[in-house]
């Protein structure tokens, strides 16, 4: 295996290594970044919340998925100042996540080009899928390999992306390295 090259198993280790200083997973949200945080489908539910923590932007990673009975989508926060954008994406390993690598990111860059924007990036749970988003974003803009990318979020939020993420989040720092888009 080259330096670049990164198992899904020296991830899970990462994942699991207790050493991080995360936040309880009581938590509805976290800054995982300057101005960007990783919620759950509650915290995105909170409008007032929203606005009180100066969020700008909301990227649902589990778009159609209805929780607590009301789904966000774009009419939800219309007139709220909120930018949303939402993916409908399965929590599943065969679910293709990586598509939206790209999508994703440019949203996120998007709130970050904004004089005081935040974005919050929820799923569910905030867990899985809404966090490999936000690796994948600090890879693609950021110039992280996937290790740091992935201890960064990991050190201030409990986080478990699926096996198939984690994959797809390999391949991807295969490619940027490759690319010499980041440092192996």
């Amino acid at each position: 295996m080259s330096d670049y090259q990164v198992s899904v198993q020296q991830l899970n280790d990462l994942l699991s290594n207790d050493s991080g200083c995360y936040s309880l997973p009581s938590q509805h949200f976290n800054e995982v970044y300057p101005r960007i945080y990783v919620g759950n489908a509650f915290i995105a539910k909170n409008i007032m919340r929203l606005q009180r923590l100066g969020i700008t932007h909301v990227l649902n990673a589990a778009e159609g998925k209805s929780f607590m009975h009301v789904n966000t989508n774009t009419e939800y926060y219309d007139g709220t100042g909120i930018t949303y954008k939402g993916i409908k994406a399965n929590d599943t390993p065969e679910f293709n996540l990586s598509h939206y690598f790209e999508e994703a990111a440019d949203f996120i860059d998007k709130a970050q080009a904004q004089k005081d924007g935040r974005v919050i990036v929820h799923c569910r749970e905030g867990y899985s899928r809404s966090p490999t988003l936000v690796i994948a974003y600090l890879m693609l803009r950021k110039k992280m390999d996937v290790k740091t990318a992935l201890a960064t979020v990991r050190q201030k939020r409990e986080i478990g992306p699926n096996d198939g993420f984690l994959k797809q989040l390999c391949q991807l720092n295969e490619r940027l390295a490759q690319e010499g888009k980041v440092n192996p």
